[in-house]
């Protein structure tokens, strides 16, 4: 940065909490609350306030005429992205890629385990003294399809190789090759669906993949097999989902709902064969250190006048 004048940059967090911030920035402090820092107009770095909701995540994004950067703290942006337009051209908007692998995939996997090995059936036994004993599904020996083959897919499948999986399949919105296999696309859903005891969602939410799993989708799954969801809610057609949950004919495990918070009374709460979560896959001990060096990375290299990493989308 050349301008004598440090630039204003509002984060989730007190700038004394944040280990490495460098000198030549104006840190203030903004995690949604009702008053603004300072004048949005003079914010040149938008670190977003955590897990506050689309509405709070924007409100001060039309006013900020010199924003440069708008780093989210999620992997997904689209709280974010449909307020792009009202920034100037040459915004780089930033995700959090490093910050929620780790706690996304053992979310992922708890999830597996959970629901296969039933184990809220156990907890339920355990509160009314049953001795559920018998046999139970593994996860070892089973097909896996990872649907959304990013940094987060890939760190699930990371911690699936220790569980002796029959096979794990990849899906992504290219092909592409790794070094652990081919990575397929969504055309090939079709043919890949019938074949995975396990289908796994971690795709970001779009255009392509809003409704993605839809009635077909679903009617493609095996009888049994076991649908976890650590996307977006939006991803998922609910009403389709519970139709098949209903049925008794598949399973899923779900940390995002559509909709979001799922409210009292919804019949996903006790439909048969479900797990939920609120929407915690990213939220925790991990968290706060990771985002805190992301931040400080970045804004080292904004203050250097180097790339900021992570850019997933540039306004213009």
């Amino acid at each position: 940065m050349t301008s004598t004048t440090p630039p204003d940059v509002w984060l989730p967090f007190p700038a004394d909490s944040v280990p490495g911030l460098p000198d030549g920035i104006r840190p203030l402090f903004w995690d949604g609350g009702e008053q603004f820092p300072a004048d949005p107009a003079d914010c040149a770095f938008y670190v977003v306030p955590y897990m506050k909701g689309p509405e709070i995540s924007v409100r001060p994004l039309a006013g900020m005429r010199s924003v440069r950067v708008v780093q989210t703290l999620s992997a997904g942006i689209d709280h974010v992205e449909p307020a792009l337009g009202l920034l100037p051209d040459g915004v780089r908007l930033c995700n959090a890629k490093g910050v929620h692998e780790a706690s996304t995939a053992e979310l992922t996997l708890a999830l597996i385990l959970a629901s296969l090995r039933d184990i809220p059936g156990f907890v339920r036994g355990q509160e009314a003294e049953e001795w559920r004993s018998g046999f139970y599904p593994a996860l070892a020996d089973k097909s896996v399809l990872i649907v959304g083959y990013g940094s987060i897919g890939s760190a699930v499948e990371d911690r699936l190789t220790a569980f002796e999986c029959a096979r794990i399949a990849r899906v992504a919105r290219s092909p592409r090759t790794t070094a652990r296999g081919p990575v397929q696309t969504l055309d090939d859903l079709p043919e890949l669906l019938p074949q995975a005891d396990v289908v796994i969602l971690c795709t970001p939410l779009n255009r392509s993949t809003r409704g993605l799993v839809d009635a077909k989708f679903l009617a493609a799954m095996h009888d049994g097999a076991l649908l976890v969801n650590v996307a977006r809610g939006q991803v998922v057609d609910t009403g389709a989902l519970l139709a098949e949950l209903e049925s008794g004919r598949l399973r899923a495990a779900l940390d995002v709902t559509d909709p979001e918070p799922l409210p009292r009374g919804h019949p996903l709460w006790h439909a048969p064969h479900v797990l939920v979560t609120p929407h915690v896959g990213g939220s925790t001990s991990a968290f706060e250190p990771r985002a805190k060096r992301l931040i400080a990375g970045q804004l080292t290299r904004f203050v250097a006048g180097e790339p900021v990493e992570n850019v997933v989308r540039t306004t213009g």
